[in-house]
């Protein structure tokens, strides 16, 4: 790996841990599904990033699905807080 997949994994963790400090800290539950979903984001752009370092494509595979589901979640939450469930 060269020194732009460091960097690049490197913000994408201090991305990860500012959201996870936004979810437990969130004030109301929007604010945690946001940080959900921004976590949900930046997991996907790891696995996608994973598959461009490691020339493995079965990562792209498993982002797609990883996005897909995320999607999923936070709109069935979304739909839970706003009680139309």
């Amino acid at each position: 790996m060269n020194i732009f997949f460091i960097i690049v994994f490197s913000l994408m963790m201090l991305g990860l841990l500012l959201g996870l400090v936004r979810f437990f800290k969130g004030p109301t539950s929007a604010d945690r599904v946001v940080a959900l979903d921004t976590m949900s984001i930046i997991a996907t752009s790891a696995f996608a990033l994973l598959a461009l370092a490691f020339d493995r494509y079965i990562y792209m595979d498993i982002s797609l699905i990883y996005a897909v589901l995320g999607f999923i979640g936070v709109i069935v939450i979304a739909r839970y807080l706003e009680g139309a469930l």
